[in-house]
């Protein structure tokens, strides 16, 4: 079953390789982390001087939660890999978390 990834690019069409790229990173966030509902993804080039003007800000909805990570480099993929990186290390730490069931809370 694929994730449903939802992409945005902003002043610039993003191509067929990069949905691709985006679609499959995304996909293996699903490794570390099996409810995600869906993702939404903005791709954006900051008009600026400096080299590292691509930014990737990438929103993961899991049940009860929200993951948002940004990265700015210099090239997409390499935003939108630092920035599944993140989002694998926050995915882990969430499905590690004991659940607490809400009437132990305060004991």
């Amino acid at each position: 079953m694929s994730m449903k990834v939802y992409t945005q690019s902003v002043n610039f069409n993003a191509d067929v390789k990069l949905k691709e790229f985006l679609q499959k990173r995304i996909e293996k966030l699903g490794l570390y982390y099996d409810k995600i509902i869906n993702s939404e993804v903005y791709l954006k080039v900051e008009n600026t001087s400096v080299k590292e003007n691509k930014i990737a800000e990438i929103k993961v909805h899991v049940p009860k939660d929200t993951f948002i990570v940004k990265k700015q480099c210099k090239s997409f993929e390499e935003a939108i890999d630092s920035a599944c990186n993140s989002l694998e290390r926050k995915l882990v730490r969430k499905k590690q978390k004991p659940r607490v069931s809400p009437s132990l809370k305060f004991l």
